[in-house]
C-alpha cells in the first residue's frame, strides 16, 4: 500500500512501499530519468522483502512550461515538500538572462541548505595517477553566498546608490568605477553554522576519517573568514565535544582532526595529497568549484551524484545539465543520476539496496561497458576490449549486476 514518507522532527519515518516524487528533467532527463528508475526498482524488489517505490511525477522545467505556463507550479514545490523525500533529472537555467535557476529556487525555497557531493572512482578513466585515492564528501552551502542572488546591473540606479554609500564610508575609492555592477554576498554565523552540523553529524554517522574547511578568509575575513571562525565554534558546542579536534590543538587518539584550507591551496591539495581529506565544507561558491573539479577526477559530472538536504526534507539530483543537442538519442551516461538515486535510498535507510547499486556500477565499470563518455574515456587511455552501450542498455547491464 503506498503511503506518504513523514517527518517526526528531523527523523524519517519511512513505510515499506514510500511514495517518492520525481521530476524527469529538461534535456535528457527524458532518457536518464526512466534509466534511473529501472535501477531502482530492481535493486529494491532485490530484497524481496516487500518494499517498493511508488513513483510520483512532478511537473518542473520547460514541459511544464509548455504545458502550465509555469516553469516551476507552487503545486510541485508543495508536493517535494509533503513527500519529504523527492529526486530530479537535470533543469535549464538560461545564462546572463531569463528566468533564475529552477535548481537553486527549489533549494532555498524548500531550505535544503546541504548540498552534499561525494565524489569516489568506481572505474572510469581518469586524469589522474591513483583516482582509487580520491574518496571525498563536499559539503557546500546552499543559502547564503552568490546564491542569496544580490547584485545590481552596471548603470542602475541600485548600484550608484551602493556605490555612493560605499564611497562615503570610505570604501572602494580609486577602486570603484561609476559604472561598476554590484554584487554582495551575504554570510551569516547561523546558516554557516548549521550546514556546519549537517557536515559533522555525516562524519560521524558515516566514519569518515578527518573535516576541512575550505574557505578564502585571508582575502574575504568578515565573509569567508568568518566562516572558519564559525567552524570551529560548533566543533566547540556540547554535542561534538569529545568527538572532534581542531587541528591546531594537536591530535588525541579518537577524535576526528578538524582543519582549515584557503580555497586556491584546497583545489593543488586533492591532487597532490588526495588521500589526506575526506569531508570537506565549504561556502557556496567554493564548494562548487571544487564539487566539479573533483567529479573530473572520477570521471566526470556524469559519475556524480548529488543531493540536497535540509533539516529532514532532501531532494537528489543528477549534478550535470540538460545537453539539449542529445535529447530522446538514449545516449547519455545515467549514472549521476542512478548515482543519485543511491545516496537516496541510503536516506531512507535502504542501505542493501544502495550498495547493490553502488557494487553493479564498480562491477559493470570493471568490466568495460559503457555509455559513449566512458567508452571514449578508456580508449583515450588505450583500453580495448570496450563495450559501447546506450543509457537504456547501461541501465540494463546494471541490473543484471544487482
Amino acid at each position: 500500500m503506498p503511503e506518504k514518507i513523514l517527518l517526526d522532527g528531523d527523523k524519517l519515518r519511512v513505510p515499506a512501499q514510500p511514495i517518492i516524487p520525481f521530476i524527469t528533467g529538461d534535456g535528457i532527463g527524458v532518457d536518464i530519468t526512466p534509466a534511473m528508475r529501472q535501477v531502482v526498482d530492481a535493486a529494491v524488489a532485490a530484497g524481496a522483502d516487500g518494499r517498493q517505490i511508488h513513483w510520483l511525477e512532478v511537473p518542473a522545467g520547460e514541459q511544464a512550461n509548455k504545458e502550465l505556463g509555469q516553469y516551476l507550479p507552487q503545486s510541485s514545490l508543495d508536493t517535494l515538500r509533503e513527500h519529504v523525500v523527492g529526486i530530479k533529472g537535470p533543469l535549464s537555467t538560461p545564462v546572463g538572462g531569463g528566468f533564475r535557476s529552477l535548481n537553486v529556487t527549489i533549494r532555498q525555497v524548500l531550505d535544503l541548505y546541504s548540498c552534499i557531493r561525494p565524489v569516489r572512482w568506481y572505474g572510469s578513466a581518469s586524469p589522474l595517477k591513483e583516482p582509487k585515492k580520491l574518496d571525498l564528501v563536499i559539503f557546500r552551502e546552499n543559502t547564503e553566498d552568490v546564491y542569496a542572488g544580490v547584485e545590481f546591473d552596471s548603470l542602475s540606479a541600485e548600484a550608484k546608490r551602493i556605490i555612493a554609500l560605499l564611497r562615503e564610508l570610505g570604501i572602494g575609492q580609486g577602486q570603484l568605477p561609476d559604472e561598476a555592477a554590484i554584487g554582495i554576498k551575504p554570510m551569516s554565523p547561523g546558516r554557516s553554522k548549521r550546514h556546519m552540523r549537517k557536515a559533522l553529524r555525516w562524519t560521524l554517522a558515516y566514519g569518515r576519517k578527518s573535516v576541512t574547511l575550505m574557505h578564502k578568509g585571508n582575502i574575504m575575513k568578515s565573509t569567508e573568514g568568518a566562516f572558519r571562525r564559525w567552524g570551529y565554534e560548533v566543533i566547540a558546542e556540547e554535542e561534538f565535544v569529545g568527538h572532534f579536534l581542531a587541528e591546531a590543538d594537536g591530535e588525541a587518539a579518537g577524535k576526528i582532526p578538524v582543519n582549515d584550507r584557503i580555497a586556491d591551496n584546497m583545489f593543488q591539495q586533492i591532487l597532490t595529497r588526495t588521500a589526506d581529506y575526506d569531508v570537506i565544507v565549504a561556502p557556496n561558491l567554493n564548494g562548487d568549484y571544487l564539487s566539479d573539479s573533483a567529479a573530473a577526477g572520477v570521471g566526470g559530472l556524469g559519475m556524480a551524484p548529488g543531493a540536497n538536504i535540509g533539516d529532514g526534507l532532501a531532494v537528489f539530483e543528477a549534478t550535470h545539465g540538460t545537453a539539449p543537442k542529445y535529447a530522446g538519442l538514449d545516449k547519455i551516461n545515467p549514472g549521476s543520476l542512478i548515482l543519485s538515486a543511491a545516496m537516496m535510498l541510503d536516506y531512507l535507510g535502504w542501505t542493501k539496496a544502495a550498495k547493490r547499486i553502488e557494487q553493479a556500477m564498480s562491477q559493470a565499470m570493471q568490466a568495460r561497458l559503457g555509455t559513449y563518455d566512458l567508452v571514449r574515456g578508456w580508449r583515450n587511455e588505450g583500453e580495448d576490449n570496450l563495450t559501447e552501450l546506450s543509457c537504456s542498455e547501461f541501465a540494463a547491464a546494471l541490473i543484471d549486476r544487482l
